[in-house]
């Protein structure tokens, strides 16, 4: 069976590849910078369909109180606010998004204020891991990095690596995905989404597997190839999660797509569905777990 994949598609996944590998690469403020833009138009996307359902949410308080928890996030990174002043904007955020709510001359309804603290959360708190994950700067996380010859370890860091390896991953499950589902798929995996198989699913499972633990021997994690393996199969189940959530709220719109950005790959919300929940799995499995076993 011969897969076809279509021109635009590959074309815009490519340049968003390339555009993610550099702002990965460059960190800091750049990196924060680019996800600012990738969050605000995805919450635009994600009001435009809660819109669709008749919600009214706290659209413009929403979006500037992502952009300030994205701010605070890295700014406590680089010591320059206590990292308890960053994760106070979280609940700080939800009470002026009610407040604003309150003001409206039509009184919010609960679904307004479920919509903008779920917007919140969903394009605000989760994002923020990436940020998290990038500055994760302890090599005793990425004990391998050491081996590696020359100035490598002067120019990379433990924090750009498991990013670009959690990235990896889940391009690996959606490809996986892709290729067992067109190939050998057969059962329906969701009527949420008619279009994937329980096939491809494990194929994304598998291949997300395999590349959690080539970085579990790469980083020499003790027992790297099962916590890697382990690693891998998380991303796998939660970017499967983030890619059916947004497929619930695209059906409950009445929407194919959450926008028309790219060509090929419909919005910036279909685009980076998978990598909303992954972040946090990743941060907080190596930050918590990892070093039970260590």
């Amino acid at each position: 069976m011969v897969l076809a994949f279509p021109q635009k598609r590959i074309f815009s996944g490519l340049a968003a590849g390339a555009f993610g590998v550099l702002v990965v690469g460059l960190g800091g403020w750049w990196f924060t910078l680019a996800l600012s833009v990738i969050v605000h138009l995805a919450l635009l996307e994600f009001f435009r369909m809660a819109q669709f359902t008749g919600i009214r949410p706290a659209t413009k308080t929403t979006l500037v109180a992502c952009q300030l928890l994205l701010v605070c996030t890295q700014w406590s990174a680089n010591g320059g606010i206590d990292a308890d002043l960053a994760a106070a904007v979280l609940p700080l955020s939800g009470a002026a998004i009610c407040c604003w709510l309150l003001l409206q001359p039509v009184t919010g309804s609960i679904a307004d204020i479920a919509a903008s603290i779920f917007g919140l959360f969903y394009l605000g708190f989760l994002p923020s891991h990436w940020l998290k994950l990038r500055n994760l700067n302890d090599f005793d996380l990425t004990p391998g990095l050491d081996l590696l010859p020359g100035s490598f370890p002067e120019t990379i860091s433990s924090g750009m690596v498991i990013t670009f390896v959690a990235c990896l991953i889940v391009v690996a499950s959606d490809i996986g995905s892709y290729v067992f589902g067109r190939t050998y798929g057969r059962h329906s995996l969701s009527p949420i989404s008619p279009s994937k198989t329980i096939e491809g699913a494990i194929g994304g499972f598998v291949s997300a597997m395999i590349i959690g633990v080539l970085a579990g021997e790469l980083f020499n994690w003790n027992l790297g190839f099962l916590f890697g393996g382990l690693l891998g199969g998380f991303v796998a189940l939660f970017a499967l999660v983030g890619d059916l959530t947004e497929s619930m709220m695209k059906r409950n719109a009445g929407l194919k797509d959450s926008g028309d950005v790219l060509p090929g790959h419909g919005g910036i919300l279909d685009r980076i569905d998978s990598y909303l929940f992954t972040p946090a799995v990743v941060y907080y499995m190596i930050k918590i777990i990892y070093p039970l076993i260590v």
